[in-house]
C-alpha cells in the first residue's frame, strides 16, 4: 500500500483552532465586531485545512481495513473494490496537496485579473484577446463567477481588460500567470503568411474583504470621470460615469467603467485599488520584489513566463518550472491547472521561479 503524508504540521493547525474558539468563547469576543469577524475568518480557513485531511483519514483506515480483511480471507472478489476506492483516495490526496500549498493569507480569497497587450498593434492585442478568452474558459470550469471591471478594445482585439473573478482559491491559482506571455504563429494579419511574436502581460491580484486593512489617504488620491465606452446610439453612456484612480505616492492607476452609476465604478475601483496596494505594500515589506518586478518588465523578448508556440509545431512550456505539453488546443481551452500546480509545487520546493530567456 502506498503511504500517504502530508506537507504541512497538523498538530500545529489543531493548535491554532483550540486557541481561536477559546478566544471566540471569551467574554466579550463580539464587541468589537471587526476584530472578531476576523477571528470567525481565520477559524473558518484552518478548519477547511484541516477537516478534509481527517476525512481522508478515515477514508485510508476503512481502505486498510478492507485490504486486511481480503487477504485473510483470501477473497479476490474484494480487489476491484480495493482498487477503486485506493484510486479515489489517491486523486483526493493529490488534490488536497495541492490545496495545502495555498496557504498565504489572501490565497483563499477571488482575484482582479489584468491583461495588457505588449507592443505589436492589431497581432499584440490579438493575442491578448486570445488570453482572455483562455482564462474565461479556465474560470468557466471551476465554476468561478466573473465579472468585466474595465475594458480597452482595439482593433483585432483587446488592449487592456480587467476581470473580477470570485470563487475559492482564485487567487491562489492564478498568482502564478503573473508575467509575460509570449505567443509565437504563424500571423492570420499577414498577407505573406511570415511567423509572428507577440507578447502580453498578466498579473493577479487578491480581492481583499473587509478583515484586511490597506491605508489609503483621499489626499494621496487623483480621482477623474469620464464617459465610459459603449455600443453608441440609443446606449450610448451620456454621462461621466467611468472612473479613475491615480495613486499618487506609488504611481498605481487603475479604472472601472462597467457600471452604468458612478457610485458603483467608484467603489468596485477601489476594491481593486486595495488590491493593487496590498501586493505592493506586501512585497515592499518582505522585500521579496520578485511579483513587482515582472510587472514593470517590458512587455518583450527574455521576460516572459510562457511561451504558445502554434507553428511550425505546437508548444506551451512555462519557462519557470519547465513543464510543457504539445496540446496548446486545449490549453488555450482553459486546461491550465497543471501548470499552475506545477508553479505551486515549485514555490514549495524553494525552486527559482524568475522568468528568463526560453530554450524553444
Amino acid at each position: 500500500m502506498r503511504k500517504f503524508g502530508g506537507v504541512f504540521d497538523p498538530a500545529a493547525i489543531k493548535a491554532k483552532i483550540a486557541e481561536k474558539e477559546d478566544f471566540s468563547a471569551s467574554p466579550g469576543f463580539w464587541n468589537d465586531s471587526k476584530k472578531a469577524e476576523k477571528t470567525m475568518s481565520e477559524l473558518r480557513s484552518l478548519r477547511s485545512r484541516i477537516d478534509p485531511w481527517e476525512g481522508l483519514r478515515a477514508e485510508i483506515g476503512d481502505l486498510e481495513a478492507l485490504f486486511e480483511l481480503a487477504e485473510e480471507s483470501g477473497d479476490e472478489s474484494m480487489a476491484a473494490e480495493i482498487e477503486s476506492a485506493y484510486k479515489a483516495i489517491v486523486e483526493k490526496y493529490e488534490k488536497l496537496n495541492i490545496l495545502n500549498l495555498l496557504s498565504d493569507e489572501v490565497d483563499r480569497n477571488g482575484a482582479f485579473l489584468e491583461i495588457h497587450a505588449g507592443a505589436g498593434g492589431t497581432e499584440a492585442c490579438d493575442w491578448a484577446s486570445m488570453l482572455s478568452r483562455m482564462y474565461l474558459r479556465w474560470a468557466e470550469r471551476r465554476g468561478f463567477k466573473v465579472e468585466t471591471v474595465d475594458l480597452l478594445e482595439a482593433d483585432g482585439g483587446i488592449k487592456s481588460v480587467t476581470y473580477q473573478i470570485t470563487g475559492d482559491y482564485a487567487f491562489g491559482y492564478l498568482k502564478s500567470e503573473s508575467g509575460v506571455h509570449r505567443l509565437v504563429r504563424i500571423s492570420p494579419f499577414d498577407a505573406n503568411a511570415r511567423r509572428h511574436t507577440s507578447f502580453t502581460s498578466v498579473h493577479a491580484f487578491p480581492i481583499l474583504d473587509d478583515t484586511i486593512e490597506v491605508d489609503i489617504r483621499p489626499e494621496d488620491l487623483r480621482v477623474d470621470t469620464y464617459r465610459s465606452g459603449g455600443a453608441g446610439g440609443q446606449h450610448v453612456n451620456k454621462t461621466d460615469s467611468a472612473v479613475r484612480f491615480t495613486h499618487l505616492p506609488t504611481g498605481i492607476v487603475v479604472a472601472c467603467q462597467s457600471e452604468r452609476s458612478q457610485i458603483m465604478n467608484r467603489q468596485l475601483a477601489m476594491n481593486v485599488l486595495r488590491a493593487r496596494l496590498y501586493e505592493y505594500y506586501k512585497n515592499k515589506k518582505e522585500q521579496e520584489n520578485q511579483k513587482f518586478a515582472a510587472e514593470k518588465k517590458d512587455i518583450s523578448w527574455g521576460n516572459q513566463i510562457r511561451s504558445y508556440v502554434f507553428q511550425p509545431y505546437t508548444m506551451v512550456k512555462d519557462h519557470r518550472t519547465k513543464h510543457e505539453t504539445g496540446n496548446i488546443q486545449a490549453v488555450m481551452d482553459g486546461d491550465l491547472d497543471p501548470f499552475m500546480e506545477s508553479w505551486l509545487n515549485s514555490k514549495w520546493k524553494g525552486l527559482d521561479l524568475d522568468s528568463g530567456d526560453d530554450d524553444l
